[in-house]
């Protein structure tokens, strides 16, 4: 099953509305303070993958700032791996301003078993995208990735310019190539056509409509999940993956969301960002933190068989700090929104198989 930034349709519907080759070579700017620009809320801006996680996090975020012209579709409407698909469908809306939100995204395990998939879809969905992007004189395309781009072993927090630098986590290499490429197709793009063409790299993300399947999602929803079924049947032992000593950064989805919005009113002067919150936990220390938000009261078995996946990875954030983007809210205070929105949504949530 194809899906976007892990989400479920049918949840989403309860809380979003679905609203229904040139080129120039004018010069980006190169200040380091952003140029805000005073958007026109009717300006047509198309979300790839809105029903997901994070599509949908930033659609929620454009409408509350007054956007009102914002197009979606979902992946039965729009199929995002058929160019030909793609490129009529540029053709006929015309977006001003494209949101790249869509992806196929899994855990350690996913990208373990389907390294192929995760490769070749990604690609195939972000290169439509681009190039029609490209072709129908897209004003801003903003392109969202991920922290694993970065090398395995690079230096502590990362920063943009260690792309490129080192070998990748072998676990999820498949993913992060894939969006590398991204990255640099976008960067060429500005290099080449001087358009305005950004990539944004967040932390790991969590909240509201995450994927909670515990084979393909990722380690944040899992835990709540594990530690909700563990308390249900009795307070039973919760088995984790590795050891538990590997530090992770998290960000709620809708402080990426307010990062998006941000890239779109401002002429960011570089192609590629980093956006995380600059602090990190141990595994084990998430784990204690959602066991106690959840009630859980038993114990906590760590498999050190299993993969620990990279030692640590910190996002270097402070060349969006230094243009004005923060992130707001607390990890403890989303991971309570965020049991809370899947106890809410417990029993429409789906499995998500690949």
């Amino acid at each position: 099953m194809f899906r976007f930034f892990g989400t479920y349709r049918e949840a989403n519907k309860q809380q979003t509305t679905n609203n229904k080759q040139q080129t120039t070579n004018k010069p980006l700017p190169t200040t380091e303070n952003s140029h805000h620009k005073i958007m026109n809320k009717f300006i047509k801006i198309y979300i790839a993958g809105h029903n997901g996680m994070v599509g949908s996090a930033v659609w929620r975020t454009l409408q509350a700032k007054g956007y009102t012209n914002l197009i979606g579709k979902s992946s039965q409407e729009l199929d995002l791996k058929n160019q030909a698909a793609v490129q009529q469908f540029f053709t006929t809306v015309q977006p001003k301003i494209v949101i790249d939100a869509a992806a196929r995204v899994g855990g350690i395990l996913a990208n373990n078993n389907y390294p192929y998939t995760f490769l070749m879809e990604n690609m195939l969905i972000q290169n439509n995208l681009i190039e029609a992007s490209l072709k129908a004189n897209v004003e801003k395309f903003i392109f969202l990735g991920s922290s694993c781009i970065y090398p395995k072993h690079a230096p502590q927090p990362l920063k943009e310019e260690y792309l490129l630098t080192a070998p990748l986590e072998p676990t999820n290499e498949w993913y992060a190539i894939a969006k590398i490429s991204g990255v640099k197709a976008c960067e060429a793009i500005r290099k080449q056509y001087g358009k305005d063409y950004v990539s944004l790299m967040p932390t790991n993300l969590y909240g509201p409509f995450d994927n909670f399947d515990l084979n393909t999602s990722h380690v944040l929803p899992a835990m709540i999940r594990k530690f909700h079924e563990a308390k249900s049947s009795g307070n039973e032992p919760v088995q984790l993956w590795g050891s538990g000593t590997p530090m992770r950064e998290f960000l709620h989805v809708d402080d990426l969301a307010q990062a998006v919005v941000f890239a779109l009113e401002n002429n960011l002067p570089e192609h590629l960002y980093n956006v995380g919150t600059g602090k990190d936990v141990t595994i084990k220390e998430l784990a204690e933190t959602i066991q106690h938000i959840v009630g859980h009261t038993g114990q906590i078995l760590w498999d050190t068989t299993k993969p620990d996946g990279t030692p640590r990875k910190l996002m270097d954030s402070s060349k969006m700090h230094q243009l004005g983007w923060r992130h707001q809210i607390d990890l403890e205070a989303g991971i309570k929104s965020t049991y809370q929105w899947f106890l809410e949504n417990e029993n429409r949530i789906k499995e998500v198989k690949l």
